[in-house]
């Protein structure tokens, strides 16, 4: 019997939030998790009926979030190609629509963040999900791997954890909206970059601005996410790679082949 959707989102999208992941797929028992996934499904069932409202431009919402300015963007499209147990994976990385999604993946693989990180979440039961990686802490072996899901990048040159804010493009709407998601927005139309099989989107807590590093895969159609969660690619080639993915895996490493000249503020 094919699981309703709704059931699916209130037992997995608990697995997109960066803190409190476990070693093993598991239905999340705290609060904050299962209010979150009610939120995602609230979200898909109600944008239908929900009144659009004007989306907010660019230059608008960048003076309402602190140095937005300042992080990295992409000014149109790139290619990544990320090494897994020494096969690849093909990304094509959408700075049209997503720019600064778009702009700080492509700066952390600059970096060479993400080689040597685990796939610390992997989850296909009882429907194919996600499998998520990026957290930092990874990279040590040693790191307790019931802790892994919280960390994010940290830039030395701050000190700090580096955070991006959502970013969303409805259809039809000349720039992305920046710190909501489309229900608080009161948008109604469907996101241009939607969670469809092999979108690659940026993990968060329920705090819309709290992305950093972490990133998932897609290994279905996921809808019930699209308006909550920012995507900002999609895998071109190698998704059978993907859907062999176990949790542990490592990046073997991660590089831009095309569109490097397209980062801006890259390296800060």
């Amino acid at each position: 019997m094919k699981i309703p959707k709704f059931l699916i989102a209130l037992i997995v999208v608990g697995a997109l939030l960066l803190g409190g992941c476990t070693t093993t797929p598991q239905a999340s028992t705290s609060s904050d998790s299962t209010a979150t996934a009610v939120e995602a499904k609230t979200t898909a069932t109600t944008a239908t009926t929900e009144t659009a409202t004007q989306t907010t431009s660019v230059s608008q919402n960048n003076s309402e979030i602190p140095g937005m300015n300042d992080l990295p963007q992409l000014e149109g499209k790139a290619t990544v190609v990320m090494t897994v147990k020494g096969s690849p994976i093909t990304i094509e990385v959408d700075g049209t629509n997503a720019p600064i999604s778009s702009g700080n993946f492509v700066d952390l693989v600059q970096r060479g963040v993400y080689n040597g990180l685990s796939f610390h979440r992997v989850v296909r039961s009882p429907q194919p999900f996600v499998v998520q990686g990026g957290d930092p802490q990874s990279k040590d072996t040693n790191f307790p791997a019931n802790r892994l899901g919280s960390g994010g990048f940290i830039d030395k040159n701050t000190g700090s954890e580096r955070r991006i804010p959502l970013e969303i493009k409805p259809e039809g709407s000349d720039a992305p909206i920046y710190g909501k998601t489309f229900q608080e927005a009161r948008i109604s139309q469907p996101p241009l970059l939607t969670h469809k099989l092999g979108a690659v989107a940026m993990a968060r807590s329920q705090m819309p601005n709290s992305a950093s590093s972490q990133f998932y895969f897609a290994l279905a159609d996921l809808g019930f996410l699209d308006g909550s969660y920012a995507v900002f690619g999609y895998v071109t080639d190698g998704m059978d790679i993907v859907d062999k993915i176990q949790q542990g895996d490592r990046i073997d490493d991660a590089k831009v082949t095309q569109g490097a000249e397209n980062l801006k503020n890259g390296g800060k």
